[in-house]
């Protein structure tokens, strides 16, 4: 009897998941024994250098990793690429106000005996305010996608950062701490004993 594609959709369905925690273990698995790291040239823009230099100072500071230029000793290398602009942001506002009010009143009346009265009222108001602002700021944005790659080529480690600077560091310096910052906290999970099997009593 042939199997039709349809009864094969809740297998695949099912099995699905579990082979994804089973990748997602064996790059835990693969990062935790990661000490030596070898940072190569990022693709990119004309900042990319910077970007690196960055990285790499920022991992050497952590004292979680061993940094090497020499990549045949490295147990894993950074690659991706990196990206860093300055621009230019108008912002452009503009608000009216206006009232205007007007009313006229007039009679006439005559009488036989040849005398008329006359009365006229008219009163007008009006108010306009009008302001605009025009307003140009000077933005930097960097952003950055790292990839850490083992000694068989397999990506154990991924992210993607993108900063537009913090109050005490500009955009690229933010990028590269949070690269590494993130980095840090998976390796040292990964690297975490798992907790011991209950017993059953």
């Amino acid at each position: 009897m042939r199997t039709t594609p349809l009864l094969l959709i809740p297998f695949i369905a099912a099995i699905l998941p579990l082979c994804m925690a089973i990748e997602q273990q064996d790059n835990a698995v693969q990062l935790a024994r990661v000490k030596r790291i070898f940072v190569d040239q990022l693709g990119g823009g004309a900042m990319s250098d910077q970007m690196r230099d960055m990285i790499i100072a920022a991992l050497q500071n952590s004292g979680l990793f061993a940094i090497t230029e020499n990549a045949e000793k490295a147990d894993a290398t950074i690659r991706g690429s990196a990206d860093d602009k300055v621009f230019n942001e108008e912002h452009n506002t503009s608000e009216s106000i206006g009232l205007h009010t007007n009313s006229a009143a007039g009679g006439t009346s005559k009488s036989n005996m040849t005398s008329s009265v006359s009365s006229t009222h008219t009163a007008g108001a009006g108010i306009t305010d009008n302001e605009s602002s025009h307003i140009q700021e000077r933005r930097h944005e960097a952003s950055a996608s790292i990839r850490l790659i083992d000694a068989d080529g397999d990506v154990i480690w991924s992210t993607t950062q993108e900063s537009g600077g913090g109050k005490f560091r500009g955009a690229m310096a933010d990028v590269a701490d949070k690269i590494a910052r993130q980095l840090l906290d998976d390796t040292r999970k990964a690297r975490r004993p798992p907790p011991p099997l209950a017993v059953p009593q």
